[in-house]
């Protein structure tokens, strides 16, 4: 192997691994977004079944 298809090797290795943790990042980030919150309380003060 030469010197230039060593450097291409690490290169593509290099990009593989930087895309495999924006995946993560990304898929992370989403997952956090997507949980419910809960609701305030109910700001007129009436038994939530009047709703």
């Amino acid at each position: 192997m030469t010197n230039t298809s060593k450097a291409a090797i690490a290169a593509a290795g290099a990009i593989g691994s930087a895309a495999i943790a924006a995946a993560l990042l990304y898929a992370g980030k989403r997952k956090q977004k997507n949980t419910p919150t809960q609701p305030g309380p109910i700001p007129s003060g009436e038994p939530p079944e009047t709703d």
